[in-house]
């Protein structure tokens, strides 16, 4: 079934942004390695006020509250997806003092049950961690309306009791895509997903529309290799796994003459990384979710940059507010505008990139959120 992480306080039992302003100190066992992700300043409710910095315990009147967690396939050390869901897990807990237990899940089988024996645990928010658990979310709250849930990258569950927590991510995919095509040598670029649901070809929208937009700028023709927009289809390894379907993918888009690769789906980047080094060329690396570049350092020379959202600032935001007894179904939408979503600095590639790039891609930012420049995706949030 799932694997339990303990968040080091109780009896055991429980297991338990964006630009530099994404980056937190905050660090955990299980998140060894972790060193970026949202500051307080994120704004991701589409129109709340940005969450307010909690980070020492605020009282200790919520010390009882147990903050919850199932994660989806990759684990809660992907580097990425799970693991910035389960950083904000913590950081909540710290902030009000409470306990927090983790569930990994080791197969889209195990959702239901890993549910299930949260709410016996009598958690006060159960947070799951992706659109793969949108079903079995939905059922654990139908079946428990007295139990708060709040689940990442999905919102199609109407519910008082299951808060949204979603973002706009093709605003910033559009962004790297643009970086992209203006880095490529070859004038050819590359994505490919794990599993074609929403929460992938959302990146894979925007940064084939940010290539377009660069070549109606530039006069260029740089191609975009591994996603059709108009059709909605391309390139996917079948799953979020490191393996060697996701390398002979991205080597397939390596051998097409992409020398900019977006892999879309937590670890899969990593056997991207593989690709690219026995190719022995320079090819550039795009890292999803968190800045890849400060999560895995292993990787560090490959990384043009990386699309970041703030899910960690989200589901902190989700376990202050509902032990504070604040808890609403209103979803969190990231965006450009409010910076929930965005892209990491160039870091090594700073010196490699066009030194125009940064202020051509400061202004696209500006025409994107004053609805100028139009990014549109049918995995968009509504």
């Amino acid at each position: 079934m799932g694997t339990l992480y303990s968040n080091g306080r109780g009896n055991g039992r429980r297991g338990s942004t964006l630009e530099d302003t994404l980056r937190t100190s905050s660090r955990r066992t299980a998140l060894s390695g972790l060193a970026v992700v949202a500051s307080s300043a994120l704004l991701l409710a589409g129109c709340a006020s940005a969450p307010e910095d909690t980070t020492a315990p605020t009282n200790n009147a919520n010390s009882d509250f147990l903050s919850c967690m199932v994660s989806d396939t990759g684990g809660f050390d992907d580097k990425s997806f799970n693991q910035l869901g389960k950083q904000g897990l913590d950081e909540g807990a710290d902030a009000i003092g409470g306990e927090t237990n983790a569930v990994e899940s080791q197969a889209e089988t195990d959702y239901p049950q890993n549910i299930t024996n949260l709410v016996d645990e009598g958690c006060g928010i159960i947070v799951t961690v992706g659109f793969l658990l949108a079903d079995a979310t939905k059922t654990a709250a139908e079946a428990n309306p007295d139990v708060n849930f709040a689940i990442i990258d999905d919102s199609s569950i109407d519910l008082p009791n299951v808060k949204p927590i979603v973002f706009d991510t093709a605003q910033a995919a559009f962004l790297a895509g643009y970086a992209a095509a203006s880095y490529s040598k070859s004038g050819i670029v590359g994505t490919f997903g794990g599993i074609p649901i929403p929460p992938v070809t959302i990146f894979m929208d925007g940064f084939v529309q940010g290539v377009e937009y660069y070549n109606e700028a530039k006069g260029a023709s740089v191609k975009a290799l591994g996603w059709d927009v108009a059709a909605q289809d391309g390139a996917f390894t079948g799953g979020f796994d490191a393996n060697d379907t996701a390398k002979s993918t991205a080597q397939n888009l390596i051998d097409q003459g992409a020398d900019v690769l977006l892999p879309v789906g937590g670890p899969i980047y990593q056997s991207a990384a593989e690709a690219i080094r026995d190719a022995g060329t320079e090819i550039a690396l795009i890292g999803v979710d968190a800045d890849v570049f400060e999560t895995d350092p292993s990787i560090q020379d490959l990384l043009l940059t990386s699309i970041m959202k703030g899910m960690a600032v989200g589901v902190k935001d989700v376990v202050v507010s509902t032990s504070e007894g604040n808890f609403d179904n209103s979803p969190f939408v990231g965006t450009l505008e409010n910076g929930g979503v965005g892209i990491a600095p160039f870091h090594e590639f700073e010196s490699k990139v066009d030194a125009a790039l940064q202020g051509e891609l400061d202004d696209i930012k500006e025409g994107i959120i004053s609805g100028e420049i139009k990014v549109t995706s049918p995995s968009s949030p509504s």
